[in-house]
């Protein structure tokens, strides 16, 4: 319990933190607002609910994360909050921040570049080496380590990597 008195949008502002710092479960270097799976944080009458969104339906790793933000919020005093998977809007890259791409790419994982799924769509794509930086690339496997990764392959270094599916 907060056993201090706090207004809506204190409370809002410290559950917003809270939350924010939970990691993916799948990717362990990304929290959830790099991601943007963080919605949003709302204060009702002292209750807080938190609204995430998952990559993709059917993703594995929501009900770890709603665990670890019921988690976050109670060490922070926060009791009984209620965690509410949203899916439309459907979730995209384009909620990604910049911050979580250069932390996928120093993670060694190719990053969805803004505004890159339609460009998947009609196979323009162009996936940029998180090794070497070269974009002579190519796919190997749409489904790589977890289902929101794709297998690539750079030609010029030879690496395989990861590459975060545009959505």
């Amino acid at each position: 319990m907060v056993t201090v008195a706090l207004s809506d949008g204190e409370l809002r502002q410290r559950a917003w933190k809270a939350a924010a710092d939970v990691v993916d479960p799948e990717i362990p270097v990304l929290t959830i607002a790099d991601l943007g799976v963080l919605r949003d944080v709302t204060v009702s009458d002292g209750h807080v609910e938190v609204s995430i969104t998952p990559t993709y339906s059917g993703c594995p790793a929501m009900n770890m994360i709603a665990l670890e933000i019921e988690l976050a919020l109670e060490r922070e005093g926060i009791a009984d909050p209620k965690i509410r998977t949203v899916l439309s809007p459907a979730w995209t890259t384009d909620w990604m921040s910049d911050d979580g791409r250069r932390k996928l790419r120093d993670y060694g994982i190719a990053p969805p570049q803004a505004g890159g799924g339609r460009r998947a769509l009609f196979g323009e794509q162009r996936v940029t080496c998180p090794q070497c930086g070269s974009t002579d690339t190519e796919v190997l496997s749409e489904f790589g380590s977890t289902s929101c990764k794709a297998l690539w392959r750079c030609k010029s270094c030879r690496e395989p990597f990861d590459y975060f599916k545009c959505h």
